[in-house]
């Protein structure tokens, strides 16, 4: 099927252009990853924080504003909001991360998801676990979202971080309008 043109630009190009000043498809996505381990529980996760900065990553739109271990959305909208964590367990231990959304500038929060490292029998092993929720930002001055690390009780247990890569990683994508 041959590409129809007009002037100078294709029909092809003039979608393009559409979308991108509409607003249609994806405006925004933003990820952050734990640069170090974590070997304590914490409320919220603020420590060994970095917005990705592999050369393959890209930041779409404004992003996250993240203040000591509390995310704040750029503009209203439903945002899909993931966890990827990566847990070294000890034995009889279980530890997770859950995700809490506040929609009064975190007066109040609701748990939404979580990731689990799962409870080990003997010896050490380590648990990739992954949560998601989607979050309708109405007001994007009062929405907030945060991440607690529970059930870590010993430096034998602990959340993976590297500052290389995402072992343990918080996505937000920006679905579209509500």
């Amino acid at each position: 099927m041959a590409l129809s043109t007009i002037g100078t630009n294709s029909v092809a190009d003039d979608a393009i252009t559409a979308a991108k000043t509409s607003g249609v498809g994806i405006t925004m996505v933003d990820q952050f990853r734990l640069t170090s381990n974590l070997t304590a529980d914490a409320d919220p996760i603020s420590a060994n924080l970095e917005r990705v900065d592999d050369a393959s990553f890209s930041q779409i739109g404004t992003g996250m504003t993240l203040s000591s271990g509390i995310y704040t959305f750029p503009t209203t909208g439903l945002f899909q909001v993931s966890v990827n964590a990566t847990f070294q367990i000890a034995q009889d231990v279980n530890a997770d991360v859950e995700t809490f959304v506040s929609s009064d500038s975190g007066s109040n929060y609701d748990q939404t998801a979580l990731a689990t490292g799962g409870e080990q029998s003997s010896s050490f092993s380590n648990f990739s676990s992954s949560s998601q929720c989607f979050v309708n930002v109405s007001n994007a001055s009062t929405f907030r979202v945060k991440f607690i690390l529970s059930g870590v009780a010993s430096s034998d247990t602990r959340l993976q971080g590297h500052t290389g890569r995402n072992s343990t990683a918080f996505t937000f994508i920006r679905l579209g309008d509500t």
